[in-house]
């Protein structure tokens, strides 16, 4: 009898285990396309790359499995824009909403600012 309660203890915690894992790699993808988006967005804005800077980032959130939910360019003098994205959660963690990342890309001294 106690193996088989020991054998049902560890199985919850591995399934917890391996949820957190899930949400841990969601929210390094929103991260991570987040960093990407902004880039992108920041690259057209200076006029690296032509076409919209809000749609440069949609396209590679969408490249990289996130949702692109804000973009903004907030200093365009100094060419500066804020990004967020967010990755759904699948399963259980669904309920949760999404894994969110945000990001900023301009000038060095840009990243100082809130």
């Amino acid at each position: 009898m106690h193996a088989l309660t020991l054998t049902l203890v560890l199985g919850v915690l591995l399934v917890a285990v391996l949820l957190l894992a899930q949400a841990g790699i969601a929210t390094h993808r929103a991260g991570k396309a987040a960093d990407l988006a902004a880039l992108a967005a920041a690259d057209t804005a200076r006029g690296l790359v032509a076409g919209d800077p809000c749609g440069a980032a949609e396209r590679v959130a969408r490249d990289n499995g996130a949702r692109l939910e804000r973009c903004a360019l907030v200093e365009p003098e100094r060419v500066v824009v804020d990004v967020r994205t967010a990755v759904a959660l699948d399963g259980p963690l669904a309920r949760f909403g999404a894994a969110r990342g945000v990001s900023r890309a301009g000038p060095p001294e840009a990243a100082r600012a809130p």
